[in-house]
């Protein structure tokens, strides 16, 4: 074959390919399948119930790899370390815990974790219980180490509100020196900021101006005497060595148990709060099981040295992010830093200013204050999360941390619960020429399918929801469904009374003689049925005003013959017969593919539907229910003689069609009466 021949026919196969694939974008989306209830969807895919697995069998497996997995998961250093970039992460983690670690020289790990502990060794150990008898004085020593041994607290700290009276209190008594001193390091810290971002591209790692500030502002201080010169206020005083660790006091368990639980809960609840922050903001993952253990191991070894209990800091955490930290070797390096601090280079920062170390904590705190900017963002997007936000605020600050929290999450719950009050309740139209169904009142192009009614909710049907539920869609409908059947029975009870007493009289009229033959012929076959039509009462009473010229013979004849004739054809009971208004449609379709479970009170109220309209003579169906759902439909005995699977249907197309080519031509035995 030529080569220019065998490109001819390259050329003609990819035309042919454009063509067929310009052909199949143009087709429509086109499927046939057969109509499918419930029943016949499990039979097609061949429908089995998922067996579940025993987790303790899990548990219980023994092999090597298994032993590797639980090695890394209670030690994820092992799965990290040994992959470490020495050269592209370990400049900046080195620089960022030396950062962390002076500014952790003169404070607890977390502000609001201090004034909680603090608040409980106040109250537990007050100065009156540590007055010497000769001249009234505390006696500190005394004092401290008992509120160590309470709750191991170096220093005690008021609530954020009780803070900012004290602020507004002591603002006429500010040293100059100190707000100068604090408003340096501030600028200082921007400005470096401000280089980092602009020199991004061009810098191997950021500028750790956090530590070069804080290391500058050390030989400042000692240099020039800011103490003793312009009473700026230092660190001070750093104790050296390490305490010899000492066994807990159980006696106090009891009296700490309550504050321990409530510092446990904020303490984890801010600590994966902050890593599932940074998580979302560099792509990784929190585990909340390990960083509970880790939590948990950190505070019952630290608890034996005498240490504070731990939680995670904002503010430290984004120091730790801004001056280039990546793993957790920066968090190593500040602690061995402290270590270091603690047993020998204590009285190397013993003049750096407490100034500065507040100038870095607020300014690294601009990304936390700018959350501020989001009550706009929700205002538009979301005023349930508005709501939740601003209250947890007020909570936090007016309650405490841990009470604030408390009273944050039980009003979410609560607000959840209040949302299911009010779920969005629609009736559905087709889209012209589709299987899809949506909203008439959104969409105009919508149309509602003569005959039948669609019905969805935009959640979940349960106890909480159920009646609500079940009003509003007798109110979509477009009919009083609830006094059309008490019409209907009131109706159909007037005519029982009515036959009944048309038998009493029939009665009578054996006893008190012979009748006529005809009469007396037909009387032994009497059938009275319940279903008799308004229009052969009214027959009858015509006939019985004018008893003077009709015997009593001829009335019972005429209604044993009307009787007869209901016998034959029993819509006596019809809403038609009875004179009521009929419904301008024939089938109810719930949409419940909002469903994502059920209870008891949801299944009663379901059964209740299907009795309501049936009595209105509607017929009732089902769609798009999940397999779960349908799962705990059957573990409810929901499905019966009268409501099988195929009034469930896998979609609301399906139910819609078959509604269209099964519509009810009269009354079916009603659903038994199910109270809610």
């Amino acid at each position: 074959m030529e080569p220019s021949e065998a490109s001819g026919q390259r050329d003609t196969q990819a035309l042919l390919s454009t063509t067929q694939e310009m052909e199949l974008r143009r087709r429509d989306y086109h499927v046939e399948r057969p109509l499918l209830n419930q029943k016949q969807l499990e039979e097609l895919g061949r429908w089995s119930s998922v067996t579940g697995t025993h987790q303790w069998r899990t548990w219980l497996q023994c092999s090597h790899a298994r032993a590797r997995a639980l090695l890394l998961q209670y030690l994820p250093v092992l799965a990290w370390l040994p992959r470490y970039p020495v050269r592209d992460w370990l400049l900046g983690d080195l620089l960022s815990g030396l950062s962390v670690a002076i500014m952790q020289l003169p404070q607890g790990t977390f502000a609001v974790m201090s004034v909680m502990v603090g608040s409980v060794t106040e109250s537990l150990a007050p100065d009156e219980d540590f007055l010497q008898d000769l001249n009234s004085t505390v006696n500190e020593t005394a004092r401290d180490a008992a509120r160590v041994q309470l709750a191991s607290a170096l220093s005690v700290l008021v609530g954020l509100f009780q803070t900012l009276l004290e602020v507004c209190w002591k603002l006429p008594q500010s040293v100059v020196g100190t707000m100068v001193t604090a408003l340096v390091a501030g600028v200082v810290l921007v400005v470096v900021k401000l280089l980092n971002d602009k020199l991004q591209q061009h810098l191997p790692l950021p500028i750790p101006g956090e530590l070069l500030t804080l290391i500058g502002a050390t030989g400042i201080s000692y240099g020039v005497g800011l103490k003793h010169r312009f009473g700026v206020d230092v660190v001070g005083d750093i104790p050296a060595g390490l305490i010899p660790p000492v066994a807990p006091n159980s006696q106090l368990f009891a009296k700490l148990v309550g504050n321990a639980f409530a510092i446990a809960v904020v303490g984890f609840a801010i600590a994966i709060s902050l890593g599932k922050i940074f998580a979302l903001r560099h792509g990784y993952r929190v585990d909340s099981n390990q960083e509970l253990v880790a939590l948990g191991l950190s505070n019952l070894i630290g608890g034996v040295f005498q240490c504070f209990p731990v939680s995670c800091s904002m503010s430290r955490s984004l120091v730790q992010e801004s001056t280039g930290g990546n793993t957790q070797v920066a968090g190593a390096v500040s602690s061995l830093f402290i270590l270091i601090i603690i047993v020998k280079l204590g009285e190397l920062f013993q003049d750096l200013p407490k100034a500065v170390l507040a100038a870095a904590i607020i300014v690294n705190l601009k990304g936390m204050l700018m959350q501020f900017t989001d009550i706009c963002s929700l205002w538009k997007a979301n005023r349930m999360d508005l709501l939740i936000w601003l209250v947890t605020f007020v909570a936090t600050i007016l309650l405490n941390l841990d009470l604030g929290l408390a009273a944050a999450v039980a009003f979410s719950l609560l607000l959840v619960v209040f949302r299911t009050q009010l779920p969005h309740y629609s009736i559905l139209g087709q889209v012209p020429d589709t299987d899809i169904y949506r909203d008439v009142a959104e969409y105009s192009e919508a149309r509602e399918v003569p005959g039948v009614k669609v019905f969805r909710s935009s959640a979940t049907v349960y106890f909480a929801n159920a009646e609500l539920y079940s009003d509003t869609l007798k109110q979509k409908c477009g009919i009083d469904v609830d006094r059309l059947i008490s019409r209907k029975k009131k109706l159909l009870k007037k005519k029982e009374l009515k036959l009944k007493r048309l038998l009493k009289e029939e009665k009578l009229q054996r006893q008190a003689g012979p009748l006529e033959p005809a009469a007396a012929s037909k009387g032994t076959s009497v059938s009275i049925n319940a279903n008799t039509s308004i229009r052969d009462i009214e027959s009858n009473n015509m006939e019985g005003s004018k008893a003077k010229q009709v015997s009593a013979g001829k009335e019972l004849e005429d209604t044993a013959a009307s009787g007869q004739e209901d016998a034959k054809a029993p819509d006596g009971s019809t809403l038609k017969a009875l004179g009521l208004p009929q419904p301008d449609f024939h089938s109810l379709v719930l949409d419940l593919g909002a469903l994502s479970f059920v209870d008891t009170v949801c299944l009663k109220s379901l059964k209740n539907i299907f009795r309501d309209f049936r009595e209105i003579e509607v017929e009732v169906y089902m769609a798009a229910c999940h397999t779960p759902v349908v799962t705990q439909l059957e573990a409810g005995h929901f499905f019966d003689a009268s409501i099988t699977k195929q009034h469930l249907f896998a979609s609301v197309h399906d139910a819609v069609v078959f509604a269209l080519q099964h519509p009810r031509s009269g009354p079916v035995s009603p659903v038994s009466v199910t109270q809610l």
